[in-house]
């Protein structure tokens, strides 16, 4: 009896075996069959495409208060300046130009601030030499011309106010509108 348990228990082993071996053999196989089935799925086709954008010219203006301190009509002529900042898109042209002023009876040729009913006397100007009035372009008045570079770009503004105006004492104001054109 004990010959023919060995042989049984031989057989049964032998069998486990086997089946371990057809187990293991078929979970390789179905192991390798995604992979083989991912190799053949990784064909790439590839397309191109344009990307565009149209950059359209555009400036920005700012501007700062010109103050002149405190005016003697007695003493010399009252000298001030300012700045205007204008950016621009890089090769865009650009102009500035400034009106006469918001105080009525003020023109380019001589602009005007005021203090109630009462008027002082001032002009603006390209340079420091107080030689060529700074307007719109009228009454023998410059603009500043400029080419945007895509920075900050400041132009300086003279101002002058006249000696002997002897006038009300107060403060006197006005208002410039600077304008952009491009």
């Amino acid at each position: 009896m004990n010959t023919s348990t060995n042989m049984s228990t031989n057989m049964s082993t032998n069998m486990n075996m086997n089946m371990r071996l057809k187990v293991l053999v078929s979970s390789l196989a179905l192991l390798t069959l995604p992979a083989v089935h991912k190799a053949q799925a990784l064909t790439n086709v590839t397309s191109q495409f344009q990307v565009t954008a149209t950059v359209s010219g555009t400036c920005t203006l700012s501007t700062n208060t010109l103050a002149f301190g405190t005016y003697s009509p007695s003493g010399a002529a009252l000298a001030g300046s300012t700045t205007v900042v204008a950016t621009c898109t890089n090769t865009t042209p650009y102009t500035l130009s400034f009106n006469a002023g918001a105080t009525s009876g003020g023109t380019i040729s001589q602009r005007l601030m005021a203090n109630g009913a009462a008027t002082l006397k001032y002009n603006l100007y390209t340079t420091a030499a107080d030689t060529t009035l700074l307007g719109d372009g009228t009454s023998s008045s410059s603009t500043i011309a400029g080419t945007g570079t895509g920075a900050a770009q400041t132009s300086t503004i003279y101002g002058l106010i006249p000696t002997g105006q002897y006038v009300t004492i107060g403060s006197y104001s006005d208002t410039i509108t600077a304008t952009i054109s491009y």
